[in-house]
């Protein structure tokens, strides 16, 4: 009996800990909800506002557009009204004729028609006044609609005057656009000369030398000139060419006008072949440390660093697919441009 109560007990000490897990996990699960429930409505909030905005944007649209329709549509109805006002007078005039007319033909000493002629004088005096109170009205309408004129005037003196601004401005625009398409291409052609002048003066400086070429734009060093393999310090020899280089590049900058923006791009490039080491992890480390000791070196000989981009492209940019020892020689390189800055 001992034994059954002690599996009783240790049976129920169970239950309070298993409650307790599930009000731990039920509270997480409401805070989480809550959270969820808080951040959608500020969400929500701030969407509302501005779908808030815009329609309150949108209304004064509408407002303005009904407002400017309401006033001609006023306009239409105040000429309306003198047009008709202008009729009632006329008939009212006529009228009035008509009694005058009739009320001297009864003249002669009739008394018979004196209370006659008196009627006649009454209508005679209301329409009078009548005809009196149609011209204070038609004047005041004439006043209203020559304030309505104006300011419809001035509405359409405004958008004329807007449109008009705006038509100058895309002139403008599109003035400038041309001017400087025809600025940038004089530039472009001002650079092609200097280009060709540089290049004309490299050719002399590096005539009858088989690892130096021209490849379009670009006048390329073979990488065996100026570094050892696997190294990114120029050689001596490669200082000495390099050094030719950078009298020729600081005698472009002393021809080439300030106005003009350009730069001489140096591109170092690898072979496929991978290279892993702790100075350089990969080719791109390789090619770019390569480009800054050619443009460090050019800085060193006077040439301006404003004036020098080093970059360098790895493997990615061959000129030569093969995988030879010639195809791998020619892939490692260095490249000269000169291009826009």
């Amino acid at each position: 009996m001992a034994l059954g109560r002690a599996r009783r007990v240790s049976s129920a000490d169970y239950w309070p800990g298993f409650v307790d897990a599930m009000s731990s996990l039920l509270l997480v699960i409401i805070f989480l909800l809550s959270l969820f429930m808080l951040t959608q409505f500020f969400l929500s909030q701030e969407i509302l506002g501005k779908d808030t905005a815009l329609s309150r944007l949108n209304s004064q649209i509408a407002e303005l557009t009904e407002l400017l329709q309401l006033e001609r549509a006023n306009s239409d109805d105040l000429e309306s009204t003198i047009a008709t006002l202008t009729a009632t007078l006329s008939s009212t005039q006529d009228e009035r004729d008509a009694l005058e007319s009739q009320l001297s033909g009864l003249g002669g000493g009739i008394g018979d028609r004196d209370a006659r002629i008196a009627a006649l004088s009454d209508d005679l005096l209301e329409q009078e006044q009548l005809t009196d109170e149609a011209n204070a009205q038609l004047a005041l309408l004439n006043q209203q609609l020559a304030a309505l004129r104006s300011q419809i005037a001035a509405l359409e003196q405004a958008l004329e005057a807007s449109e008009a601004r705006d038509s100058e401005s895309r002139t403008r625009i599109a003035d400038l656009g041309r001017r400087l398409n025809l600025a940038l291409a004089q530039r472009v052609q001002d650079l092609s000369r200097y280009r060709s002048d540089f290049f004309g003066r490299l050719r002399e400086i590096l005539e009858g030398r088989s690892d130096v070429r021209v490849v379009g734009d670009r006048f390329v060093f073979q990488s065996e000139v100026l570094f050892d393999a696997g190294e990114a310090q120029i050689s001596t020899a490669g200082r000495e060419q390099i050094s030719e280089l950078a009298q020729a590049i600081l005698q472009l900058e002393d021809e080439i006008p300030p106005e003009i923006n350009w730069v001489l791009r140096i591109d170092g490039h690898t072979d496929s072949r991978p290279i892993n080491t702790l100075q350089f992890p990969s080719n791109w480390e390789l090619s770019a440390a390569r480009a800054i000791s050619v443009a460090k070196l050019l800085v060193d000989e006077g040439v301006s660093p404003q004036r020098l981009v080093a970059a360098g492209f790895g493997e990615f940019s061959p000129i030569d697919s093969g995988e030879t020892e010639e195809a791998y020689r020619r892939n490692r390189r260095i490249e000269f441009k000169l291009t826009e800055g």
